[in-house]
């Protein structure tokens, strides 16, 4: 079954990448993997209060694909994989990727101005020809009638 990787956060253009996701396994007969990334921190605090922040962050992160998994289910009808993964980013995708030989394509929302999200400066950027599938960009400034007529 075709899959596609949408790696999602608080942002709007992730919202697009999972739209955009959903519809097309819709149409496709395929599948969706939502993944929401809980980074690892940048500074040691007391074990208890580190412990405390990790823990929020997962909890945040696992409102985020269920809340997400509901949008695909409402919009699409499909019922997606949903996944939260601790670690960095651009490993984790990797990792995910190279577990799954259904997943045909990641896709990434870009924000509608600005210079884009780590993944995607990583994705189409140096690395672009590394990964075994196609990455597809949501741009963030899409009109939603146009997302929609394009998926």
């Amino acid at each position: 079954m075709r899959t596609y990787l949408v790696v999602i956060d608080d942002s709007p253009e992730s919202s697009l990448a999972l739209r955009f996701a959903a519809r097309r396994a819709a149409r496709t007969g395929g599948g969706v993997i939502v993944l929401a990334i809980v980074q690892p921190q940048d500074f040691l605090a007391f074990s208890g209060v580190q412990a405390t922040i990790e823990a929020e962050a997962r909890e945040h992160a696992e409102g985020l694909v269920a809340a997400a998994a509901d949008a695909v289910v409402q919009e699409a009808n499909v019922t997606p994989q949903i996944m939260v993964k601790s670690g960095k980013p651009v490993e984790i995708v990797r990792d995910v990727i190279s577990g799954n030989e259904a997943i045909a394509a990641l896709v990434l929302g870009t924000a509608a101005s600005g210079a884009p999200g780590p993944l995607v400066a990583h994705f189409t950027g140096h690395d672009a020809g590394t990964l075994p599938c196609p990455v597809m960009v949501v741009p963030g400034g899409i009109d939603i009638a146009r997302l929609d007529e394009l998926s």
